[in-house]
């Protein structure tokens, strides 16, 4: 799969379990993972219960080429998938993001642009899903963000990020700076959007959903806070997948309605 940009993605479809359901569902895993990660895997799994399922592994990850950009480029990646789903075939396509994947699922189906900007006409999503995602950039308010800051903005981080988990990280800093999660999500209606965190999340506490919930509009977001979850594909259990696999299918599939944005 290659972006607009040219970048060579990894890629790959995950017919669904059983039936034949107009839904693909594409998964975007969070910062040092890749579709070939067990968590990913699982999340593939579950979700193929509802419809077809795309994974793919981010720039800078797994088998893919290019380098990552934490969240900016990496909007161009999803737009890529998201245009596979639709040339596989699929009348309905949601996009489902987990932390650094929620923030580019939530930026992409926004709107916003990359420095090297997006397709004229990004491509349409029929339903988002935003899991543990960051609402700001620059948040170094958790033990785990200061980690995963030092690890992206220094030379001694990003080796250690390159060979302990298969990550290679764009060495420049963001030129100019993306638009947030936060300042994305208002445009995302009217397509349906559902925000997931947890209680228990140790890198973005819960100002951060709260936040995407209110900027996206009264009515705009469902928003589920966790009880006992943590953080991202990691945590995600086939109960909570499952529950996320039902709200897709009354929400993106039986709505009686087609959400182009």
């Amino acid at each position: 799969m290659l972006t607009v940009d040219g970048i060579a993605v990894d890629a790959e479809h995950l017919p669904q379990a059983s039936g034949s359901s107009r839904l693909a569902v594409v998964v975007a895993h969070g910062f040092s993972g890749a579709l070939e990660r067990p968590a990913v895997r699982r999340a593939a799994r579950e979700l193929s219960a509802y419809g077809g399922v795309v994974t793919f592994s981010f720039r800078g990850h797994g088998r893919s080429g290019g380098r990552s950009t934490v969240g900016d480029l990496e909007v161009l990646d999803l737009d890529a998938a998201v245009r596979w789903a639709r040339e596989l075939g699929y009348e309905r396509v949601a996009t489902v993001g987990f932390s650094m994947g929620g923030s580019v699922v939530l930026r992409h189906a926004g709107g916003a642009r990359t420095r090297h900007g997006v397709p004229a006409e990004p491509a349409a999503v029929d339903g988002v899903v935003a899991v543990s995602s960051p609402a700001r950039w620059y948040y170094r308010g958790t033990a785990p963000m200061r980690r995963l800051h030092w690890a992206v903005t220094r030379p001694s981080g990003r080796l250690v990020t390159r060979f302990g988990l298969r990550t290679r990280i764009h060495p420049e800093d963001w030129d100019p700076v993306p638009a947030s999660p936060v300042e994305s999500v208002a445009a995302i209606a009217p397509t349906p959007l559902l925000i997931v965190h947890g209680d228990r999340d140790a890198y973005f506490p819960l100002d951060h959903p709260h936040s995407l919930a209110e900027a996206a509009g009264e009515g705009a977001a469902e928003l589920w806070i966790e009880r006992g979850f943590g953080h991202a594909e990691n945590a995600a259990d086939a109960a909570l997948l499952g529950r996320i696999g039902d709200w897709l299918t009354a929400r993106v599939c039986h709505d009686g309605r087609r959400h182009d944005g």
